[in-house]
């Protein structure tokens, strides 16, 4: 058979070496020029950004459907096509200046967003009707946004239909990257030969040539003549190159080129910290949390925090909720007691407690959280709030911990008092602020009283709370999954498919409403339809693991067992002590009659999951066909302790029988009529036994 198609990996020292190698390949027509990928151009989403700004206005003439469709990801990911592409499902968070932002972004946002794009992509291609090839250069110098975004188009996208060739000089940091280049990609390493490019002859001339190539060059003779040249004439370089950039009025560059070029101008405490902070505060709204980092570090390397420390705490406070999002709690710690040693600031160190009762409550691993210890600094947030001089400000800020408060306090188990809080917190501000601000939190508050009043049971009034915030930020898709999620509880399916279809409609790819919708369709019995939800949750996300779990005992319900132990396996590489996964692992070696395997993977879900019924009623069916049915009975006997079933009781009624207790058996019996009064076998049986 012919090789599986593969897209490509070209690994060489210099650019000029990987070009050389790109000649030599039998490809497709390019799709466009090579992009590069080197963040200092653009930062976030550098490569995705150049292929959307050369194909989206192609895309608009031939494809426009396919735009609109994907608008949230082409403007989240090339800001430039603002101009160009009408955002249409702008939210309270995405609208929110920075003042008053108080949500923020989950890190998985960004694979969404790259999720779409590939889909975006991948389509348009297909609609051309000929394989086309996408060359990306410099992928190790590539921002995690594109490292990830590349990862997925290698993963999800044929080489038959766009073939990617990912060029770099070696190894790239990202791991997301590096794994997907190994896994789909076929090398091709070479030696140097030397850059030919024809260079000025002068010194100041080629460093000029490198400063004007944002400084990513990889010729030797550009970067030394740029190391060569006087402190002054470079810093006159990088300033002149800023000035031009800026004076062009693209925004990209914000993000890349100009903030890298201020901070090495002549006088970087004061032009490279505005575009530095300008570029963190775009990037943390956006979720951009690597960046956040980088933007904040680089930050307070220009700022003597004694001068500015507005800025510095701006820098400060926006590495740490970002190293919080991406699971980074200790870093984030560390900052908060420096910040605590630093400055006497009030507000800082408001601010600075309630960061910390979150890291408590929220971030830390579980073995180290403390609810207790993150009530107390949430109290003193709480204090310091209320001696702003502000009335406004105070009730803001207030409303604002208290709304932390009350999360502690749902991780302590007293809903009703977080219930309270919440309420207490909307009527204040309607009370003292008005309806007209700070409309983003109050949006959070909503819906924080909607998840409050779903703990406590009350789904009618949660329902209410849902439909109430979704009036408010009718574009923001989660409130359609939660309150979709609110009508499956209440058995009003056809409301709530309805929901999760709006919320897809709403959202950049997210596997989240795509698995609640596949879990729907395989509960009202559309086999196929599930399947096909669960298997594009797992296109989207491959660590998805409850896609796993869902799939592989429908493929075991249906006879596949292949397809089964595939995702056992898959999931149990995840997850090694998922215990519904050992279950079906269990259920597979008991149909093929391997007994001993069956009950070692029966014993090791029940050791995870004591309450798992249909490990219970798998080890009884075993148990039984080895010829041990006391043992059978004694194993339903605790399934149906767990939940009354009619078919546990039917399966303990022919265990009974088999130990000749009849009267028993018939009770069993009696019982599974009344939960399936039309189960022919169970009456056929209890006729037999009634009858003998």
């Amino acid at each position: 058979m012919p090789d599986t198609p593969r897209h490509r990996w070209i690994i060489a020292p210099l650019r000029a070496d990987r070009s050389r190698l790109t000649a030599t390949l039998d490809l497709p027509a390019r799709l466009l020029a090579t992009v590069d990928a080197h963040r200092r151009i653009g930062g976030p989403y550098t490569a995705a950004s150049t292929v959307l700004t050369t194909l989206v206005p192609q895309m608009l003439q031939r494809t426009p459907e396919l735009v609109r469709a994907h608008d949230i990801e082409v403007l989240s990911a090339a800001p430039d096509l603002r101009g160009v592409v009408p955002a249409t499902r702008e939210t309270l968070t995405s609208l929110s200046v920075p003042e008053e932002r108080t949500r923020f972004y989950s890190r998985l946002r960004t694979l969404r967003i790259a999720n779409g794009l590939v889909e975006l992509l991948r389509d348009h291609v297909l609609s051309g009707g000929e394989p086309r090839t996408l060359v990306v250069e410099n992928a190790e110098h590539a921002d995690p946004t594109d490292a990830e975004w590349l990862a997925v188009l290698l993963r999800r996208v044929d080489p038959r239909v766009l073939t990617l060739v990912v060029r770099t000089s070696g190894e790239p940091a990202s791991a997301v990257l590096g794994d997907a280049l190994h896994a789909y990609c076929e090398a091709t390493a070479g030696e140097s030969t030397g850059s030919s490019a024809v260079l000025p002859s002068s010194v100041g001339e080629r460093a000029a040539l490198y400063v004007d190539g944002d400084a990513t060059s990889d010729d030797p003779e550009l970067l030394a003549a740029y190391r060569l040249i006087g402190d002054d004439e470079r810093a006159a370089l990088h300033d002149a190159r800023a000035t031009r950039l800026e004076a062009e009025g693209r925004f990209s560059p914000r993000l890349g080129a100009i903030p890298f070029h201020r901070e090495r101008g002549a006088d970087p405490e004061n032009l490279a910290a505005g575009v530095l902070r300008a570029a963190l505060n775009y990037c943390i709204t956006m979720g951009f949390y690597d960046a956040t980092i980088d933007f904040g570090q680089r930050g307070r390397d220009v700022v003597d925090w004694q001068v500015r420390d507005k800025y510095w705490w701006a820098f400060t406070t926006k590495i740490t909720i970002s190293l919080a999002a991406l699971g980074r709690p200790d870093e984030a710690k560390a900052l908060y007691d420096e910040a605590r040693v630093t400055s006497v600031d009030p507000a800082i160190h408001m601010g600075a407690a309630y960061a910390t009762a979150m890291l408590y409550t929220r971030h830390f691993d579980t073995d180290r959280q403390s609810h207790t210890l993150a009530k107390a600094w949430i109290n003193q947030s709480i204090a310091f709030a209320s001696l702003l001089p502000d009335p406004e400000a105070t009730a803001m800020q207030t409303v604002f911990h208290q709304n932390g408060l009350a999360l502690i306090e749902v991780h302590l188990k007293n809903l009703p008092e977080a219930l309270r809080l919440v309420t207490e917190g909307l009527a204040r501000l309607d009370r003292e602020l008005g309806p007209d601000k700070q409309l983003l939190h109050r949006s959070v508050l909503l819906y924080n009283r909607a998840q409050v009043l779903a703990g406590l049971g009350m789904l009618d009034e949660a329902l209410a709370e849902y439909t109430a915030v979704i009036v408010a930020d009718p574009h923001y898709a989660e409130y359609y999954l939660d309150r979709g999620n609110i009508l499956r509880r209440l058995g009003r399916d056809d409301e709530a498919l309805a929901d999760y279809e709006t919320a897809i409609r709403m959202s950049p790819p997210f596997p989240e409403v795509h698995y609640n919708r596949a879990d729907m369709m395989l509960a009202a019995g559309e086999i196929e339809a599930g399947l096909a939800g669960l298997g594009y949750v797992i296109e989207l996300d491959p660590a998805f693991l409850d896609a796993y779990v869902n799939r592989a005992g429908i493929f075991a319900e249906l006879g596949d067992h292949d397809a089964a132990a595939r995702d056992v396996a898959t999931g149990l590489a995840l997850d090694p002590d998922n215990p519904h996964l050992h279950c079906v692992r269990g259920q597979l070696h008991a149909e093929k009659g391997e007994y001993a395997e069956a009950t070692a993977a029966f014993d090791a879900a029940l050791a995870r999951d004591p309450a798992l019924q249909a490990a219970w009623a798998g080890r009884a069916a075993v148990r039984f066909d080895q010829g041990d049915p006391a043992a059978a009975v004694a194993d339903l006997t605790r399934a149906i302790e767990i939940g009354d079933d009619a078919a546990l009781r039917y399966n303990r009624a022919t265990a009974y029988q088999a130990t000749d207790r009849r009267a028993s058996a018939v009770a069993d019996l009696r019982r599974a009529l009344e939960l399936a009064p039309d189960d022919p076998d169970t009456a056929a049986l209890l006729a037999e036994l009634s009858a003998s």
